[in-house]
């Protein structure tokens, strides 16, 4: 009795996580971020001090104008993303920014092997980093970025019906890992451009087989 009764309360436990899940996320990501940006707004511009570790195209703009981008990116995403507003693109917007923040602050100027640089995933700064927290940034949000608000949010209240995409598409894929490994290059050059490739020869791949013509049917 008691396995017929987990078997029918796992799809029932599917559609409550499909709620709580992206929302939890949601609130406690808006949260971080409001902070990060309210910070901003009341304080002092120190970008000025690290301006050469920004990665490109972040370095060819001035401090104040990156910090001007930095705090109202914070604010207006923080709020969009409470709100599950346009999640997807607002989940990736930040985390472009979380790379952007762990490349000029957060990762160490020189790393000599992986041990070297594990030592760097810590809070505290003792000479080699301190990127634990926005790596955990960006590990959640990733499922937001992949999977949307869930349902309770404003982007399931606007949405259309759309036609499903059957699972492990090419074209979804590659776009997924381009989209990830641009940002990327600007921690792990060789790997995030790898990855960048893969993508893109998934989504040539992809539309190579979509001009294809149908196989013309015989004749009866």
């Amino acid at each position: 009795m008691l396995p017929s009764f987990i078997t029918r309360l796992g799809p029932r436990l599917d559609r409550v996580g499909a709620s709580l899940s992206p929302l939890g996320l949601r609130v406690l990501l808006a949260w971080e971020f409001y902070e990060a940006g309210i910070e901003k707004l009341h304080g002092q511009n120190w970008f000025a001090d690290i301006a050469q570790r920004f990665p490109f195209p972040f370095s060819r703009l001035s401090p104040d104008l990156n910090w001007t981008m930095a705090t109202w990116l914070e604010l207006g995403c923080s709020l969009a993303l409470l709100l599950g507003l346009g999640t997807r693109a607002v989940a990736y917007v930040l985390w472009v920014l979380t790379v952007v923040a762990i490349a000029a602050v957060h990762w160490p100027e020189h790393w000599n092997g992986l041990a070297e640089l594990w030592r760097g995933y810590a809070i505290s700064d003792e000479g080699f980093g301190n990127f634990k927290l926005p790596l955990i940034y960006l590990v959640m949000l990733l499922p937001l970025m992949l999977g949307g608000g869930g349902s309770l949010s404003l982007d399931r209240l606007f949405r259309r019906a759309a036609p499903d995409l059957a699972r492990g598409d090419l074209l979804g894929w590659g776009v997924v890992a381009v989209a990830l490994c641009l940002p990327l290059s600007a921690l792990l050059p060789l790997p995030a451009t790898i990855g960048a490739l893969i993508g893109l020869a998934s989504i040539a791949l992809h539309l190579t087989k979509s001009r294809r013509p149908a196989p013309a049917l015989s004749a009866a």
